[in-house]
């Protein structure tokens, strides 16, 4: 059985509704970041990264968000969560997740992890001045050229939704209003509407 490290609130989350919009047979396992549980001797044996999430599967663990994703769509091809008999289409779907993964999620983490970068108090401060305007400038990208809409990749439902949907709703935390991106928006207002959405958060409260 699939075994997903998560903590809530992280972007664990995307791989979580993955799992239940694809029906699998999964165990969750709750990391409690206040504790500092993610870098501990027991989970750094499974994710020596010492992030989530994490999957355990049967041939060993998979670790960052566009991997998981695309081994859940894989693994699950019933469910139609990406576009395995298109390559083209994979791969754009793959580069999405890849941008949300290396530049936003990246972006949104110099607010609240500047200490990875510098160990200057007044150089964290400034990273964290420029996050909205990063932040501002990463979403305007994502509506006017990437999200085709209603989803991510047109008129079909991917792993890339669940993502997109994980990261936007942190945009408050960042400053930044989501109104300014009415695709985006859009989105994440109907992704809930799903019963897959609902009982992944559902396992988060």
């Amino acid at each position: 059985m699939l075994k997903l490290f998560y903590s809530p609130g992280s972007c664990a989350l995307a791989s979580r509704i993955a799992l239940e919009e694809a029906g699998a047979t999964y165990e969750a396992v709750k990391l409690d970041f206040a504790a500092n549980q993610q870098r501990g001797a027991e989970y750094l044996k499974i994710n020596p990264k010492g992030r989530v999430p994490a999957l355990a599967t049967d041939r060993g663990i998979l670790t960052e968000t566009p991997a998981i994703l695309a081994y859940i769509a894989q693994t699950h091809p019933k469910a139609g969560l990406a576009p395995l008999d298109d390559p083209f289409a994979f791969a754009a779907m793959q580069a999405f997740n890849a941008y949300l993964c290396a530049t936003v999620h990246v972006a949104h983490a110099h607010k609240w992890r500047g200490y990875r970068w510098a160990d200057d108090a007044a150089a964290q401060e400034a990273m964290k001045r420029k996050v909205p305007q990063n932040i501002t400038e990463c979403y305007t990208l994502i509506e006017r050229e990437m999200l085709k809409g209603p989803w991510v990749m047109g008129d079909t439902y991917t792993v890339a939704d669940p993502y997109l949907f994980t990261v936007a709703r942190w945009l408050k935390a960042d400053d930044t209003d989501i109104a300014r991106f009415p695709k985006v928006r859009d989105l994440v207002r109907r992704m809930p509407e799903r019963l897959a959405v609902q009982r992944a958060l559902s396992g988060e409260a």
